[in-house]
C-alpha cells in the first residue's frame, strides 16, 4: 500500500512537472517558485474536496512497535524505527548523487544546464526523473509520518515552514546540509514543547537567523562552478 501510493504520488508529480513547471524553467527562479506554490494551494484544497476537512487518523501502524523502556523512560517503538529508516534513505540518496554516474549528470545539469546540452545530455529528462524521484521521496516521508499525527486541513503549510527552515540553515542542494538543519530543526522543536511551547516557530526562525548572520547561503553550500 505505502509503495502504490507512493508510485501514484511520483506519476502525478511527473505530470505537473511534463504539462506545467517545464514551461517555466527558462524564466527567473522566483517566477517558477511562485507558481510551484500556487500548484501546491490548489492541491491541498483539491484533497479537501475529496476527503473532507475532518482530521483523518491513522494510527494502527503506530501501534505496531509498542513501547520500549530506557534509562527509566518509556518511547514509542515506531518512532524509533524511523531514526534508521531515515538515516538510510538520506544515505541513499547521497551516495546516489555523489558517487553514481546518473547523480552526476544531474548535478552537471543543475549547476551548467548549457554545457550538459552541449555534451550531450538529455536535460528534459534530468529534470523529469529528478522531480518525479522528489515527489516519490516526498510522498514515502509523508506516508511513514502520517501514524504520527492528523491529518487535517492546514498541515501542510506547516510542512512547507519546516521545509524551509531546513534547506536555509543547510544550504541548497546539500544532503548533508539537509540532515543538520533537520537536527537543529528537531532539537528547536523539542526544546520548544518542553521550555515554551508557543514559541516553537520563534526558536527555528532563531536559528535560521543566526545561521544566516554568518552563512548566508547554508551551513554545507556546494561549491559554484565558476563559467569563464
Amino acid at each position: 500500500m505505502l509503495v502504490s501510493v507512493a508510485l501514484i504520488a511520483s506519476a502525478v508529480g511527473l505530470l505537473l512537472e511534463r504539462g506545467l513547471l517545464k514551461m517555466f524553467y527558462s524564466r527567473d527562479e522566483v517566477v517558477l517558485l511562485l507558481v510551484t506554490y500556487a500548484v501546491f494551494l490548489i492541491l491541498e484544497d483539491v484533497t479537501k474536496l475529496i476527503w473532507g476537512v475532518n482530521p483523518i487518523y491513522a494510527t494502527q501502524p503506530y501501534e505496531l512497535f509498542g513501547n520500549v523502556a530506557f534509562a527509566g523512560l518509556y518511547y514509542v517503538g515506531y518512532d524509533l524505527v524511523l531514526i534508521p529508516i531515515s538515516a538510510a534513505i538520506g544515505f541513499a540518496v547521497w551516495f546516489g548523487l555523489n558517487r553514481t554516474v546518473t547523480g552526476k549528470i544531474v548535478l552537471a545539469v543543475i549547476h551548467n544546464e548549457e554545457m550538459s546540452v552541449s555534451m550531450g545530455v538529455r536535460v528534459n529528462r534530468v529534470y523529469a526523473v529528478a522531480f518525479a524521484f522528489g515527489v516519490l521521496l516526498a510522498s514515502l516521508a509523508g506516508a511513514l509520518t502520517a501514524p504520527k499525527i492528523s491529518m487535517q486541513p492546514g498541515l501542510s503549510s506547516d510542512v512547507i515552514i519546516l521545509s524551509f527552515a531546513i534547506v536555509v540553515i543547510g544550504g541548497l542542494g546539500s544532503v548533508e546540509g539537509a540532515a543538520v538543519g533537520a537536527i537543529l530543526v528537531g532539537l528547536a522543536r523539542a526544546a520548544s514543547v518542553h521550555l515554551v511551547p508557543q514559541a516553537e516557530l520563534f526558536m527555528i526562525y532563531l536559528i535560521m537567523t543566526a545561521v544566516l548572520m554568518f552563512r548566508p547561503e547554508g551551513l554545507f553550500k556546494r561549491e559554484t562552478a565558476r563559467r569563464i
